[in-house]
């Protein structure tokens, strides 16, 4: 079992039940999926870079991502409907508990000047979606091998149902968000 998910239920499900004053075991928050974006406006002019930027997600997730397409046309950015603009990974199972447990205890550490994650970046319904602004914070990207620094997004989707409990649970599991 991955140390993520043994320390979510040997230590934050007891303290979330007892926090939250819950008496169902079920109805204590967890983590559903983790969706993991990288938005390319590039594309348009250059296809290699959407391939590149599927290879990095390849290595950092695990899994293959999907191809996005453009839902609809945008004149000023000059877009239409159907052309590829992005690629996202949906994280489910252990390889979602792994990709937080190198998110939380590797990747964000080794950002430059990092002082936490803010904890503004909630949706109201318990999902929070973090911005990364390189890929080279993770240890399996090397340096050599990548055309162009890329940012992506990190959404992870739990079954709270408000902001609080969605951040008492990914505070119980680590996640370094800024002292205010």
């Amino acid at each position: 079992m991955n140390n993520m998910k043994q320390q979510y239920v040997k230590e934050v499900v007891p303290a979330l039940k007892k926090g939250l004053n819950l008496e169902n075991i079920n109805e204590v928050p967890r983590i559903q999926k983790v969706v993991v974006n990288i938005g390319l406006g590039e594309a348009l002019d250059n296809p290699k870079a959407l391939e590149a930027a599927a290879g990095d997600l390849t290595t950092i997730t695990g899994q293959k991502p999907i191809i996005i397409k453009a839902r609809k046309s945008i004149a000023n950015f000059k877009l239409r409907e159907g052309r590829l603009i992005g690629a996202k990974v949906t994280l489910r199972g252990d390889r979602m508990w792994s990709f937080l447990d190198r998110l939380v205890n590797i990747a964000l550490p080794r950002v430059r000047d990092f002082r936490g994650v803010s904890s503004d970046a909630f949706d109201g319904r318990g999902n929070y979606t973090l911005g990364l602004r390189e890929q080279l914070i993770f240890p399996e990207i090397q340096y050599d091998k990548i055309d162009k620094i890329r940012g992506m997004e990190v959404t992870i989707v739990t079954t709270a149902t408000t902001d609080d409990q969605a951040y008492l649970l990914l505070k119980l599991l680590g996640m370094p968000f800024r002292k205010d």
